[in-house]
C-alpha cells in the first residue's frame, strides 16, 4: 500500500501540519485522529491495515491529518474563549487550504470525512458546518457535545462547534446531498450522544444511518471492524 508523508505548511496555523497519506488514487476520506492524537496514529492503532484492500484496489485514498487538540479543546493552561478560538483557525485551515488541496490533487468536488471517538466530533463538525464540502461523514463512536471542555464558559463560537446546539437550527435539505454513518455500540461511552444526535437528525428530516453494535466497547477493535464495512457500503 502506498504511503507518502506530507508535511504541510499551513498560513492559517503558521505552523506545519503533518499527514500520512495511504493510495495513489481513490476518493479522498480525511481522517482525524482520537483525542491528542498524531498523524500516525490510525497506522500505529491498525485503522489503515483494516482498508488495505479498498485503498489498493483504488476505490479511497485516505489523508490521515494531524490534530491540534493539545492547542484547542484540551489545552487546559488556556482560558476557554483561546480554546475555541484556536479550534476555529484550525477549521480555516482545513476549509481555505487543506480541502481545497484534496479536492485539486483528487479532482472531486466534496471529500469524505471520518473518525473515531474525539475524531469522529471532528468530523462531523466539519461535515455539518461545512455541508457543501463533504459528501460522506463517517463518525465511529463520535461525541458530539463539547460543553464539557469550556468549564463553564459559552458564545457563538462555542454554540457553531457545537453539533448538540446547532444541527436542530439548521435546514435539513443541506444535507440532501450528504451520505452520513453514526456508528456506536450497546458498551460505547458515547452510545447516548450518538443516538441524541440521530434524534435530532432525524426530526430534521436528515437521512442518515445509525449503526448501534451488539456488546463491543469503545475502542480500537470496533473502529477497525466498523471502518471497511462502512466503506464498502457507502459508495
Amino acid at each position: 500500500m502506498e504511503e507518502k508523508h506530507i508535511r504541510y505548511y499551513s498560513h492559517h496555523l503558521e505552523r506545519d501540519i503533518d499527514m500520512l497519506v495511504y493510495g495513489n488514487w481513490g476518493y479522498p476520506i480525511l481522517l482525524f485522529p482520537t483525542t491528542l492524537g498524531r498523524y500516525y496514529q490510525a497506522k500505529d492503532m491498525g485503522l489503515i491495515e483494516s482498508v488495505k484492500g479498498l485503498v489498493e484496489s483504488g476505490k479511497y485514498k485516505i489523508y490521515c491529518i494531524d490534530s491540534i487538540d493539545a492547542d484547542s479543546w484540551y489545552a487546559k493552561h488556556l482560558n476557554p474563549e483561546y480554546r475555541v478560538l484556536n479550534h476555529m483557525v484550525y477549521d480555516r485551515f482545513l476549509v481555505n487550504e487543506l480541502i481545497p488541496y484534496i479536492r485539486h490533487e483528487c479532482h472531486v468536488d466534496k471529500i469524505g470525512v471520518a473518525g473515531c471517538s474525539f475524531g469522529g466530533y471532528h468530523a462531523a463538525n466539519l461535515a455539518f458546518r461545512h455541508p457543501s464540502l463533504v459528501a460522506y461523514m463517517i463518525s465511529m463512536s463520535g461525541a458530539f457535545d463539547i460543553r464539557s471542555f469550556m468549564d463553564g464558559y459559552y458564545s457563538d463560537q462555542v454554540y457553531f462547534n457545537n453539533p448538540i446546539d446547532y444541527m436542530p437550527n439548521e435546514q435539513g435539505w443541506k444535507y440532501g446531498h450528504m451520505k452520513i454513518v453514526l456508528g456506536t455500540s450497546e458498551w460505547d461511552i458515547c452510545l447516548e450522544s450518538n443516538l441524541k444526535i440521530s434524534d435530532i437528525l432525524n426530526r430534521n428530516g436528515i437521512d442518515h444511518w445509525l449503526d448501534v453494535r451488539g456488546w463491543e466497547k469503545h475502542d480500537w477493535p470496533l473502529w477497525n471492524a466498523m471502518f471497511p464495512h462502512y466503506l464498502s457500503r457507502i459508495m
